[in-house]
């Protein structure tokens, strides 16, 4: 079973369909929306900050989500799949958006909707990631722009992907 633990009066909230992987580790100001995964090994830790997340996001293995204290959130919107091994820290991901594996985003970056970060990159702190754009590199930097139902048709199937590979856990 999952650790969630409240801390400072807060505890973190799930809705509905939401696979919480056996080691995964929620703490404190999270909420999170309807069909979300997140996966083993993963820590999400709103202690010193919220944490928003919407519907049908996965969040995989080994992923850390954290923000600053007074300073930043971390808002995760819709349909937003987030890779193995990636950092979030203080930073809002748009709907439709895929962060790569390993990927490490800095605090009030803005990923716009439907954009790809490429595994391994980093992206600054302040960094406004256009939306429908690749960015890649260290630090990441514009790529190519993506054709938006592309992008849209891609990021809602790993969606849904991992919104049925959570339900294998759930037998």
């Amino acid at each position: 079973m999952a650790l969630i633990r409240s801390v400072r009066g807060f505890t973190p909230q799930t809705g509905n369909n939401v696979f919480l992987a056996d080691n995964a580790t929620i703490v404190g100001d999270v909420i999170m929306g309807d069909d979300c995964s997140i996966w083993f090994n993963t820590v999400l830790r709103g202690d010193v900050n919220s944490i928003r997340i919407g519907n049908r996001v996965n969040i995989q293995d080994g992923t850390v989500v954290h923000t600053l204290y007074q300073k930043s959130i971390t808002e995760i919107e819709d349909d937003v799949s987030i890779g193995h091994n990636v950092v979030i820290h203080g930073a809002k991901i748009e709907k439709g958006a895929l962060i790569g594996m390993g990927a490490i985003v800095l605090d009030h970056a803005v990923i716009g909707e439907g954009s790809l970060i490429a595994a391994g990159s980093v992206v600054l702190s302040g960094t406004r990631v256009e939306a429908g754009s690749i960015y890649a590199g260290v630090p990441a930097k514009f790529v190519k722009k993506i054709d938006p139902e592309q992008s849209k048709e891609m990021n809602q199937k790993i969606a849904a992907n991992y919104v049925m590979y959570s339900g294998w856990y759930k037998k």
